[in-house]
């Protein structure tokens, strides 16, 4: 708590600086407020671009609110964070280990975030290097072959068992590996240690470039209109924080027209997609070379949800499959799950 006050302190002694040197040049960011100290979730993917935008731009700082990002390499750590008040907010994926603990009453679904979307590149489906050349060149083929996951129930086992259902294969066909974090995943992808995988566009592209994987299939032909990511709160901050909570979602929404504007339907001029690029560089992976980061960002970007409107369809279909996996209760309901009043429900 120390040191939160102590960053606090700082940050709000250089936005008096910065207030001072510029005068009405932060006019278009209204009012100057205290910053209220906010911990959001970050995992190292472009999807969560949008919250190193609303940082860098100063986004939450116009909504009075001082936001330290704190990196996750799964869902389901993230998740239990949130859950214990370490982190505030984040955008994750659905996990057996985020629904338990809504099941406790310790967090809420209050908003949507990244989406599968026809025409749009999406997640891609992997073989490896080696099991490509022997023969794995479809989704179709992946029985008697092994795929990686971090852990069950994650984001990434249920898009294997998406790929398998839409291929009209048992998901118990392939042998699925828990590897916990997405760097050993890369690492047994790159060695051959495992056959198959599927990420998002700016990690498969890297492992496609260099020759550790091979493109075989898009996650959104499988699972058209599946929301990847949402938005969590804790449960406390959902219901007992209601303004802060609007205030942090109003300053992300502003960062998610940015990216989609630069990235997705492409209609920012080429200065304001350089600009945004290099924010997410600077975050994302500094040690790539800028112009690598740039075509990675801008040809594998996805749509996050606008406003970050929530599809309880998908989040809807994705828990009763978790329950059908008995890796939640049965008794688990949307109701419990999702607090909707936040923002638009698809």
């Amino acid at each position: 708590m120390q040191r939160m006050a102590s960053t606090r302190r700082q940050a709000l002694k250089t936005l008096a600086g910065i207030g001072a040197g510029l005068g009405a040049g932060l006019a278009g960011f209204g009012p100057a407020r205290a910053g209220e100290v906010v911990n959001m979730g970050v995992l190292k993917l472009a999807s969560h671009a949008p919250s190193y935008i609303a940082v860098d731009r100063g986004y939450f700082v116009a909504e009075g609110l001082d936001v330290a990002m704190k990196f996750f390499e799964a869902a389901q750590p993230m998740a239990v964070a949130i859950a214990a008040g370490d982190v505030d907010y984040g955008a994750t994926a659905l996990s057996g280990a985020l629904i338990n603990l809504a099941d406790k009453g310790a967090i809420k679904v209050i908003g949507g975030a990244l989406k599968e979307e026809k025409g749009i590149t999406g997640s891609l489906i992997l073989a490896s290097g080696k099991a490509f050349e022997a023969g794995l060149t479809s989704p179709a083929k992946l029985p008697g072959h092994s795929f990686g996951i971090t852990t069950a129930g994650s984001s990434f086992h249920y898009m294997a068992y998406k790929i398998a259902e839409a291929n009209h294969f048992a998901l118990s066909q392939m042998t699925l590996k828990p590897l916990q974090k997405l760097g050993a995943i890369v690492a047994a992808m790159t060695s051959g240690q495992i056959d198959a995988w599927a990420v998002q566009a700016n990690v498969a592209k890297k492992l496609t470039t260099t020759g550790g994987a091979r493109e075989i299939g898009l996650v959104s032909e499988v699972a058209p209109d599946y929301q990847v990511t949402a938005m969590f709160a804790s449960a406390k901050n959902a219901g007992q924080a209601r303004d802060k909570t609007e205030r942090f979602l109003r300053a992300y929404s502003r960062a998610v027209d940015d990216y989609n504007a630069a990235f997705v339907d492409k209609t920012s001029g080429p200065d304001e997609v350089k600009a945004l690029a290099a924010i997410v560089h600077k975050y994302l992976d500094p040690d790539t070379p800028a112009d690598v980061a740039f075509a990675d960002l801008t040809d594998g970007a996805m749509r996050i949800s606008k406003g970050l409107a929530m599809s309880t369809t998908s989040l809807t279909d994705q828990l009763n499959w978790f329950k059908s996996e008995k890796m939640v209760k049965d008794t688990i309901t949307p109701e419990l799950l999702f607090d909707t009043s936040y923002v638009k429900t698809l």
